[in-house]
């Protein structure tokens, strides 16, 4: 029997949907509005096109010959053919095209259309007033980034840049690995930030184990459109890092849409793992891993981590599988403090990011500092 004075135990709530402002449930919509990473500046190479999905969306990324890169929808306006099967030509009076496969069709970088080559003269058609939806693109620090609209087809301009990420040095990253999971953005966002599923997940002998599971007690704060885990000295637990070697000290960081950091400083060496999550469909979201180092360890280190981070990406990639299997009947999911408060804290800044563009005022980070505790 429970003492006369104890408060009565109250159940675990699932998350509630919210209902007002525009916002969706979790597992629902993208954050709009938004820059996402479509690829590496080394991946796009000069007069190249690639073809990528971001939010459903195909969304073709190239560069000038001169350098450039911009961006634009992957679906020529005549008969729908990818423009990104094309090629970039050059024509007296038009400067750079890309020229659809199809019928030739000719598209400037920024989407409008310079040429139709089965016009005669005497047919007057305008071929500038056909233009492909363009999309605003940033590099950045060896990136490149895509500006997703919430209004596709009158969008407004970019109204704050990407993300500048600490601990990028040297000449470019030092290894990347990525792949697709079959699932939507929000539930990779919360596997990504959970710290209790490390110890059942990741049973590699070098990293931890359930029966190395200890209570934490990490101090967090807002950021700019996130939170921190603030510095501190990495989890005695973690074997990996031990090899860095002297005393390093760490700070891992989230912010919206989907970007997540680890910056480790061991003295005036540097390693930064960035982790960053592109919205491929409603069900599939691509995970890119990059790590950049100046510390000699991470030369050495680096055929033996990569092994590590294929091996974390397959057994997330295996846990998602298996939780669809369980999402397949739209259960109400719960969320407890303070394992989950992360995952509570990615819905509410999802809520008020679009709030706050639907209200046409500025971003309020509803995050408050506090310290979490959870067992791992």
């Amino acid at each position: 029997m429970k003492p006369a004075d104890a408060a009565p135990v109250q159940p675990p709530q699932a998350e509630a949907a919210p209902s007002k402002s525009g916002a969706q449930p979790f597992g629902k919509g993208f954050v709009a509005d938004a820059w996402y990473f479509v690829a590496l500046s080394r991946d796009v190479a000069p007069a190249g096109l690639k073809r990528y999905e971001i939010m459903g969306e195909p969304v073709l990324i190239g560069r000038t010959r001169a350098g450039a890169v911009y961006g634009m929808r992957d679906i020529c306006p005549h008969r729908a053919a990818p423009l990104s099967a094309g090629k970039l030509v050059e024509k007296p009076g038009e400067g750079e095209t890309i020229e659809c496969p199809y019928h030739g069709w000719r598209f400037r970088p920024d989407g409008v259309c310079a040429a139709i080559p089965s016009l005669v003269e005497d047919q007057a058609f305008e071929a500038n007033r056909i233009k492909v939806r363009s999309y605003p693109v940033r590099e950045s620090q060896g990136m490149v980034f895509v500006w997703m609209a919430s209004d596709a087809r009158n969008p407004s301009e970019p109204d704050h840049e990407p993300p500048v990420f600490p601990g990028v040095v040297g000449s470019g990253p030092k290894l990347v690995e990525w792949m697709e999971f079959d699932s939507h953005i929000d539930h990779a966002v919360v596997g990504l930030m959970d710290p209790a599923h490390g110890p059942y997940v990741h049973q590699q002998w070098w990293w931890r184990s359930e029966h190395s599971m200890h209570e934490k007690a990490k101090a967090f704060a807002p950021v700019d459109f996130g939170w921190a885990m603030v510095r501190h000295a990495p989890s005695s637990n973690s074997r990996l890092y031990k090899i860095l070697g002297g005393a390093p000290a760490t700070e891992i960081t989230f912010r919206l849409p989907g970007y997540r950091w680890e910056h480790i400083q061991v003295g005036e060496k540097q390693v930064l793992a960035l982790t960053c999550l592109t919205p491929i469909s409603d069900t599939k979201t691509r995970i890119t891993q990059i790590f950049w180092s100046d510390h000699w360890v991470f030369d050495l280190a680096k055929p033996f981590l990569r092994l590590g981070v294929v091996a974390f990406l397959k057994q997330d990639g295996g846990m998602v599988n298996l939780q669809n299997e369980g999402l397949r009947y739209d259960p109400a999911l719960i969320w407890i403090d303070d394992a989950d408060k992360q995952a509570k804290w990615y819905q509410q800044l999802k809520r008020e990011w679009t709030r706050s563009r639907a209200e046409g005022r500025a971003f309020a980070n509803p995050i408050q500092p506090v310290t979490l505790r959870w067992k791992s």
